[in-house]
């Protein structure tokens, strides 16, 4: 292991011992409990929902022999979707908090959607001219 990586586990380390520092320092406040159920549907949620579809979409991509823009394009499209999820649902919207999910998540997620597109189809395009003429 080089020094670099070391440090950089290092600095890692030392700030995530600083925020649990800080939440049970805080506890009155910040609910340690509610932070750890939090945490824990994340890593659940990640390693158990979002790696699986993104390994799926990946291999049933490769077996589609689409070239690498449109499998990069598929798998960030499937992060983004997934992650933009609960708030294009309103989960957690409240009607007595108008500030709680103000946006129209799901305009905005075609949106960056839509651009995930264009740069996919453009980079495939720029791969397809470079083969021709080289």
């Amino acid at each position: 292991m080089n020094a670099p990586r070391l440090l950089g586990y290092a600095i890692g380390g030392g700030l995530v011992l600083t925020g649990l520092t800080g939440l049970l320092v805080d506890a009155r406040h910040s609910d340690p409990l509610g932070w750890a159920l939090w945490f824990g549907g994340f890593v659940v949620a990640h390693d158990g929902v979002l790696v699986p579809l993104v390994l799926l979409v990946g291999v049933a991509a490769g077996r589609l022999r689409t070239p690498p823009w449109v499998r990069a394009g598929l798998i960030v499209a499937a992060v983004l979707s997934f992650v933009a999820l609960p708030m294009v649902t309103g989960l957690g919207r409240r009607a007595d908090n108008p500030s709680l999910l103000p946006l129209d998540y799901g305009r905005n997620l075609l949106v960056v959607l839509g651009l995930v597109a264009l740069v996919t189809a453009l980079g495939t395009i720029a791969t397809r001219l470079r083969r021709r003429r080289g």
